[in-house]
C-alpha cells in the first residue's frame, strides 16, 4: 500500500470534522473535543495527529497546563501566510490539493453554520451556488477578471453597519486540460 496522500488524510469524516472546527479558530485539543462530544478522546487525538502530520493543521501556540503542555492548532501555518505566485507555481500536487481542500472546508463550514440556524430563507437570503463553463480567449478571459475585480471592489470594503449582513462569495476558476499544441 502506498503512502496516504493529503487528499486521502483530509477525505476521512471524522478528520474533515476537525477540520472544519477549526475554520477561522484556534483550538486546543480540549476544545475541539467540547465541540466535537460524539468523538472518543484517544480516537480524536490520533487523528488530530494525523492531521498534524500531514502538514493539514498545524500547532501554532503550546501552553502549559498543570505540568503537561497543551497544543493549540490552526489550519494556517504561521510560516506560509502570503504565498508568492513564483511559490505558488512551484506546489506539488499534493500541495495544491491542501490548499484547495482547506478553501473547500471553509466554504462547506460557512454553508453548515448558515443551515443550522432555527430559520432559514435560501431566496430571501440570497444563497447561491451555481457552475457554469464559459468559452472566452485569453484576451476575454483578461477582461472578464478585470470586470469581476472591479465588482469584488465595489464592494469588498463596506464596513459593517446596521441593515448589512456578511455575505461569502467564492470564486473558484478551473481552465480545462491544455490540448497536444496549445501553448504553456
Amino acid at each position: 500500500m502506498g503512502k496516504e496522500t493529503t487528499v486521502d488524510v483530509i477525505l476521512h469524516p471524522v478528520r474533515m470534522r476537525i477540520i472544519q472546527s477549526l475554520i477561522n479558530q484556534q483550538l486546543t485539543a480540549h476544545q475541539i473535543k467540547e465541540l466535537l462530544p460524539d468523538i472518543p478522546q484517544a480516537s480524536l487525538y490520533r487523528h488530530i495527529k494525523k492531521l498534524v502530520e500531514a502538514g493539514v493543521i498545524h500547532i501554532i501556540d503550546e501552553i502549559p497546563n498543570r505540568g503537561t503542555i497543551e497544543k493549540v492548532y490552526s489550519l494556517q501555518d504561521p510560516g506560509k501566510e502570503s504565498i508568492s505566485p513564483d511559490r505558488l507555481n512551484r506546489f506539488t500536487k499534493d500541495e495544491h490539493m491542501d490548499l484547495f481542500f482547506k478553501f473547500m472546508a471553509n466554504i462547506m463550514g460557512e454553508y453548515e453554520r448558515y443551515l443550522t440556524q432555527d430559520q432559514i430563507d435560501l431566496v430571501s437570503d440570497g444563497v447561491s451556488f451555481r457552475q457554469a463553463s464559459v468559452f472566452l480567449d485569453d484576451e476575454e478571459f483578461t477582461q472578464f477578471i478585470h470586470d469581476l475585480s472591479s465588482v469584488y471592489a465595489r464592494v469588498i470594503q463596506k464596513k459593517p453597519e446596521k441593515g448589512r449582513r456578511r455575505r461569502t462569495i467564492a470564486t473558484i476558476i478551473i481552465p480545462e486540460q491544455k490540448q497536444a499544441g496549445e501553448r504553456e
